[in-house]
């Protein structure tokens, strides 16, 4: 049985967007309480270093280290590494800097060592200041690879390397089919004490998808006793930031609130948009609920009242499940 008053919160996460609501509702849900399953599909192997560049976001933004005028990266950054490695005409397509390059270094010593990833970003993480949970989506390899006009590529290859130019054909999650859930992400989403799911307006494409690609995650999210509420990263056919509008017109799904709703319609109890989308989102006639709010997240106040807005959905929606189980029973 669930418990009558649930506390805990579980949110899907990829980079900038999802740490955005991820940091808003750090601020309104006990630290004990949230847990942020991070994507690693975007995880790649650098001068020989494993860098997972969305559990980083989260840590450093989590922590308020992160660097909001790069917008990506830690604050109160150098770059000597990058300078010295561009003198001997080192590979410098990938910006590392000297405090960022440091998670590096131990994660990949530790990862050479067979700890467990999970392991090694909750130890990491402790040691910034984060308090919340952020667990990777698996301690298994999954990469996520484009087929693009310009051929196969690695996904930083084409996100940062060729600034998202190429045209995208198709997405592959090399690793997904093998791979599985650590434990702590299946306890998590089968806690009894769950009051929410939220999936954060992170690229449903590169960011959310890669962690439903999880043999048992979609299931468990399926299958969940808390209610499942999902934020659309699109907003009337535009992205707040990245290529996502981009990637889903080029793969032909279009770049609408509707077409996100659409990936995630068998796991979601409610869906938040923009006003501008409300009217299209509700004629798609989805078995879910659709909320309007206000989804950009320009200052530390619209991440909380965002937070706050999607948590008071769930709770909304729950009660309302919890009335009609009664009125059946």
């Amino acid at each position: 049985m669930t418990t009558a008053n649930p506390s805990k919160v579980v949110a899907l996460s990829g980079g900038i967007g999802g740490a955005k609501l991820a940091l808003g509702l750090s601020r309104i849900v006990p630290s004990e309480d949230l847990t942020v399953i991070a994507n690693t599909g975007d995880d790649f192997e650098h001068l020989g270093l494993l860098i997972s560049p969305d559990i980083d976001t989260l840590k450093y933004t989590l922590a308020g280290l992160d660097n909001r005028e790069l917008g990506w990266g830690r604050c109160d950054e150098s770059w000597n590494f990058m300078a010295a490695l561009r003198e001997v005409g080192g590979d410098d397509w990938f910006n590392l800097g000297d405090r960022d390059l440091a998670i590096h270094v131990e994660r990949t010593r530790r990862r050479a060592g067979g700890e467990r990833l999970t392991t090694i970003t909750q130890d990491i993480a402790v040691a910034l200041g984060v308090k919340p949970r952020i667990l990777p989506m698996s301690d298994d390899n999954v990469r996520t690879f484009v087929e693009s006009d310009q051929g196969r590529l690695p996904f930083q290859d084409y996100f940062v390397r060729l600034k998202c130019a190429p045209i995208v054909k198709a997405l592959e999650f090399v690793g997904a089919e093998s791979s599985k859930p650590s434990k702590e992400v299946e306890a998590a989403l089968s806690d009894r004490d769950l009051r929410a799911v939220i999936i954060c307006p992170s690229n449903p494409l590169i960011s959310i998808e890669p962690i439903l690609a999880v043999p048992g995650i979609r299931v468990a999210l399926a299958n969940c006793t808390a209610p499942v509420i999902a934020v659309s990263p699109i907003i009337g056919g535009r992205a707040i930031k990245g290529p996502t509008a981009k990637m889903l017109d080029e793969l032909g799904i279009g770049a609408t609130a509707v077409a996100v709703a659409d990936r995630y319609q068998d796991l979601l109890d409610g869906y938040v948009v923009e006003g501008d989308d409300y009217e299209d989102c509700v004629a798609a006639g989805y078995p879910f609920a659709i909320e309007q709010a206000e989804t950009i997240m320009k200052s530390l106040d619209d991440r909380e009242n965002l937070a706050r807005t999607v948590l008071s959905i769930a709770d909304n929606i729950r009660s309302q499940q919890t009335l009609q189980s009664r009125a059946v029973s």
